[in-house]
């Protein structure tokens, strides 16, 4: 089943000569939600002090954030799709403008989640840009444009870590959100001023229905895995969340193919191309999330740890600047490899270098440099496997429901995202040396890590290389 769509799929908008501004406007948008993500990770620690607050109701300040995004994404692109894409990217930024200002102007840690929840919903823009500028773009200057947009994924993560740890070094907190907000302001504006909206309208009802029970399907599973390793794996709180994400994804389904207009088109989802596409993006998100974990945190371990550098902060987060500024570099790059080759191929050419990259972490350990190239490897294959992902989303989805399907493909990278968090943080947590008073991750534990990312990356790659790179399909 397959939506009809109430506008032409292509030329009511013309595009001008110069589109720079259009890729400019939503880039930015594009990258400070992406960096709204992961600007706390640096401070996370000194923050129950600062807030007279316990440790787990400070780590709410992400899990709110993760939760709230898992069911904005999908139902942001959604209504795109019916009501117009540019008109739900400037909700989406015009909450991450709110959220922000809630946040900086707040010490109370319940406000602040708040605030972070509301930031949450902004995590959209990344899909909704990408359905925007698919709409709006030919096909043969929208490659490189997607790839960019896609990208910002996995530079505002790289780029985000250093940056906010140079800033909670000599300015309080509340400044991180201040600048995200600033940031969120001028992408508005020139989304506003600049971009015009999509031709492209699916029209119909929100279903609620659908929306609803995806949300709890999301909460029930998100949650545990966020907060397992505090609850404990084998708890019944655990084990009874994820039981009932079981359940709840069995009714969502079951209710979408009772719906005349549902959230999720699952004919088109369950489509072989699709599939393996999704299957893919779950294996990325999950080595690319485990690298920021990795490599922070490994460069900071004491030198009497047998690996670690001893390094600070900053210079834990500076270790992913080049990895990147790499998926900036390879975006356009990769655009071209789509171009000339398809995009299934250049999929599986970034889950080959993301294999490469992590078995580099494992093999050369004696240098911070040998580190940083090793995760600067695992950078720019993301990157390469970033920008082929949206393309062979656009391929094999119906125009009217670009935006809807790039947000499940979201999603799915944070499902990755949030599954690297909880196996890498139990797996440190549990294999561990005592250096002095304190127990920090082994290196054996840090190479385990690494070697599942490889494999998921070889996973992903082995899927691409079914996937057929074909001609459209409406």
């Amino acid at each position: 089943m397959t939506t009809k769509t109430l506008a032409p799929p292509t030329g009511t908008v013309e595009p001008p000569a110069r589109t720079w501004p259009w890729l400019l406007f939503v880039g930015i948008g594009a990258l400070v939600v992406s960096l709204a993500s992961s600007l706390l990770i640096p401070v996370l620690a000194t923050l129950p002090a600062e807030l007279d607050t316990s440790a787990d109701t400070v780590q709410w300040l992400l899990t709110s954030t993760l939760l709230v995004s898992a069911v904005a994404v999908p139902l942001f692109g959604r209504l795109g799709d019916m009501f117009g894409t540019r008109r739900m990217l400037l909700v989406a930024l015009g909450t991450l403008v709110v959220g922000s200002l809630v946040t900086a102007t707040s010490t109370n840690v319940a406000v602040l989640i708040a605030g972070r929840a509301i930031q949450g919903l902004s995590s959209a823009a990344v899909p909704l840009g990408i359905g925007l500028l698919s709409a709006l773009l030919p096909r043969e200057r929208a490659g490189g444009a997607i790839a960019l947009i896609s990208a910002m994924l996995g530079v505002g993560g790289a780029l985000g870590l250093p940056f906010a740890g140079i800033i909670a070094e000599h300015f309080d907190f509340h400044a991180l959100f201040w600048i995200t907000g600033a940031a969120a302001v001028v992408a508005f504006v020139g989304i506003l001023v600049v971009v015009p909206e999509s031709p492209v309208r699916t029209g119909g009802r929100v279903d609620l229905v659908g929306g609803g029970l995806l949300a709890a399907t999301l909460v029930s599973l998100l949650l545990p895995l966020a907060e397992g390793s505090d609850w404990g794996w084998g708890s019944a709180r655990t084990i009874g969340l994820l039981a009932l994400a079981v359940v709840l994804l069995g009714v969502f389904g079951w209710s979408q193919t009772r719906i005349a207009q549902p959230l999720v088109d699952l004919a088109t989802l369950r489509r072989g191309p699709m599939v393996l596409t999704n299957v893919a993006t779950l294996f990325f998100g999950f080595a690319l999330f485990a690298s920021l974990i990795g490599t922070a945190s490994y460069v900071q371990a004491p030198e009497s740890s047998g690996y670690g550098f001893g390094s600070s902060i900053i210079v834990g987060g500076l270790a992913m600047l080049p990895g990147g500024l790499c998926m900036l570099v390879f975006a356009p790059i990769s655009a071209r490899l789509i171009a000339r080759r398809g995009p299934s191929r250049v999929l599986a050419l970034g889950g080959v270098i993301v294999a490469l990259g992590w078995v580099a972490r494992i093999v050369f350990t004696g240098s911070l440099t040998q580190v940083i190239l090793g995760a600067t490897v695992v950078g720019i294959g993301t990157s390469i496997g970033y920008a082929a992902m949206p393309s062979l989303i656009n391929r094999f989805t119906p125009r009217g429901e670009i935006a809807a399907a790039n947000g499940l493909n979201m999603l799915i990278r944070s499902v990755g995202s949030s599954l690297a968090s909880a196996i890498g943080g139990s797996l440190l947590a549990a294999i561990t040396i005592s250096v002095g008073a304190y127990a920090v991750p082994s290196l054996t534990a840090y190479r385990i890590l690494f070697v599942i990312c490889a494999v998921a990356a070889l996973l992903a790659a082995t899927a691409a290389l079914f996937i057929p790179d074909g001609t459209d399909e409406d």
